[in-house]
């Protein structure tokens, strides 16, 4: 969002900008995670520290690695693209031509395992054409194999493919998470580039997705958000729940300062959930436990106090309520985590009427559009938050 032109303590009347994907509304509000100027507190990343290493494989190599969990393709990652059958035989066809096929990203882990972050639907059409026997269709030059299985290829074709190499740039362990995410999203430039979100997915494991997928299945998380995360493609719902998490389980928001960017913060959560940290433990069954008690207890005492325009800007002045907003969604959960419905309902009304006063605030608005990684920003709402529900509890 552009920044509000008004002096600084004024209202701000800009209405919030909703995020489109392939052309549909999301029902999501655009966010900066990023300040205009960098902050004071961040840490700007070596770059003698990336390690980066070209390595050939095969496709005999590729898709066995696939079957023995050495390449992981990220389970349930969708996206609102998925490949048609039209451009997975076409895909098939290229290779079985012998034209070369766009380089790859990985990220390794320190235990050798990788996780593919540009590729993944090209890997998938791969595998499921060998292993699932899918059959090739509408294909533009080697027609005599259309409704061809890969098992049914003659002993040439199924060498020429299986020997095929493909070239992959592999993001070494060593170089530090946050450098790994700004990589990835430096050659992040497809047509449809990932979101910060489906990045970290890649590069996560399975615990902290199972995480994740477990929260946003909740039944009170739907009816907290209007069902705006129904048909969610592009992970967005996942990022607020892992919003949510991570600065739960911080407690002292002084921890997440030496950070210096909202997006290092998530990747060091994960890599604490996953048992991949390098310096912290792996949190405990008992904590992500709570942590998703907490989770439903914060959604349903924001159906309680919001009702509709939970987690959206509704300031007074405005006669409708914007998308999901992030910040808001993240700072008003971690504070209503700790009160049970029946206790805000009373209060409901006055809590409410506070929060949309509040939302005209030049600084607050700010807060929750622009910059939001920022520390000081980070506190400033978290502490409208508290400070709302303390003063109505009163």
């Amino acid at each position: 969002m552009a920044a509000d032109t008004e002096a600084e303590g004024t209202t701000a009347h800009e209405e919030p900008r909703e995020e489109f994907f392939d052309n549909q509304p999301t029902d999501v509000e655009v966010e900066l995670t990023e300040a205009e100027e960098p902050s004071p507190d961040a840490k700007p990343w070596d770059p003698s520290k990336i390690r980066i290493s070209t390595k050939p494989f095969s496709l005999r190599q590729v898709v066995d690695m696939i079957d023995d969990g050495d390449i992981d393709l990220a389970p349930d990652f969708q996206r609102l693209f998925v490949w048609t059958p039209l451009q997975r035989s076409r895909l098939i066809e290229s290779i079985l031509l012998g034209i070369p096929l766009p380089a790859f990203y990985f990220n390794q882990d320190h235990q050798g395992a990788m996780q593919v972050v540009d590729g993944v639907q090209r890997l998938t059409t791969i595998h499921r054409f060998v292993k699932k026997d899918e059959r090739l269709g509408d294909l533009e030059y080697l027609k005599t194999l259309n409704d061809k299985k890969f098992s049914e290829l003659d002993v040439a074709l199924k060498r020429r493919f299986q020997q095929t190499q493909i070239f992959v740039n592999v993001i070494e362990p060593q170089t530090p998470d946050d450098v790994k995410f700004d990589v990835f999203r430096r050659i992040n430039t497809g047509g449809s580039p990932l979101t910060a979100q489906e990045i970290r997915h890649c590069m996560s494991r399975a615990p902290a997705r199972a995480l994740l997928k477990r929260l946003v299945e909740l039944p009170s998380f739907h009816l907290a958000t209007a069902n705006a995360f129904k048909k969610e493609r592009r992970m967005a719902d996942r990022e607020v729940a892992l919003r949510f998490c991570a600065f739960r389980h911080l407690g002292d928001l002084e921890e997440y300062r030496p950070f210096g960017s909202l997006d290092s913060f998530l990747l060091d959560f994960i890599r604490q959930v996953d048992g991949s940290h390098p310096d912290k433990p792996q949190i405990a069954d008992d904590a992500l436990d709570r942590l998703i008690a907490d989770f439903d207890r914060a959604m349903r005492s924001a159906k309680v106090v919001f009702g509709a325009a939970a987690f959206r800007k509704y300031p007074t002045w405005s006669e409708r309520r914007g998308p999901i907003n992030r910040a808001l969604f993240e700072s008003w959960a971690v504070v209503l985590a700790d009160f049970p419905p029946e206790t805000l309902h009373p209060h409901a009304a006055a809590i409410l009427t506070a929060a949309r006063k509040r939302m005209e605030d030049y600084k607050y608005n700010s807060a929750t559009t622009q910059g939001t990684g920022d520390y000081n920003k980070v506190k400033l709402r978290f502490g409208a938050a508290r400070e709302i529900i303390a003063e109505a509890l009163r």
